[in-house]
């Protein structure tokens, strides 16, 4: 969709018409569990996300959270489901399997770094800590997301970035901080 589009689907969300919202859930459903199979879980499993990640984006709408789209409404909901099969594949101790290609998600996830939704007025220090955190290469940002973000532990990390160890996951893990600290506090003063 274009934003011009999604900005009148919007607005045609919050007054609450029940044939967009349920053409928004059709248009979207198979795309996602299409999409969602690559993660190994149940039918029922990609059907409970994508029912939860409806809700969500349907609260986020009629509460005002969301004040306009800079990208699809796909892929906003698309978004919202790939973090809820994570925690979901976390919870239940479920990997990524060796074969499965990662790239495919963070693809996927490219456009979703550029939408802004009701973003808040930040501090200087979290503006620091955006500005550098962007700066640090690709493999300390996922890294650190995964640890800090997302709160897998060190053993999840190693197999889904398919580390050799534990200590090769807190060593990166400690010199990516190293960095981004150093990085922040050097433009600090």
């Amino acid at each position: 969709m274009q934003n011009e589009q999604a900005e009148v689907t919007l607005e045609d969300l919050r007054i609450g018409s029940d044939s967009v919202l349920r053409k928004v859930y059709e248009e979207n459903r198979d795309k996602f569990l299409n999409y969602a199979r690559r993660f190994n879980l149940s039918e029922d499993e990609n059907v409970d996300v994508y029912q939860d990640a409806y809700v969500i984006f349907y609260d986020n709408v009629m509460n005002g959270k969301i004040e306009r789209f800079t990208s699809s409404i796909s892929t906003y909901l698309f978004s919202i489901g790939k973090y809820l099969i994570f925690d979901r594949m976390r919870k239940n101790k479920k990997t990524v399997g060796s074969n499965f290609d990662l790239s495919i998600v963070k693809d996927e996830a490219a456009s979703i770094d550029h939408l802004e939704i009701d973003t808040p007025v930040l501090t200087r220090e979290q503006q620091l800590l955006r500005q550098h955190f962007g700066a640090l290469g690709k493999q300390c940002r996922e890294l650190l997301t995964l640890f800090y973000y997302r709160g897998f532990t060190i053993q999840e990390i190693m197999e889904s970035e398919n580390y050799n160890s534990e200590n090769v996951v807190k060593a990166a893990k400690s010199r990516c901080m190293k960095s981004l600290r150093e990085r922040i506090k050097a433009n600090a003063s």
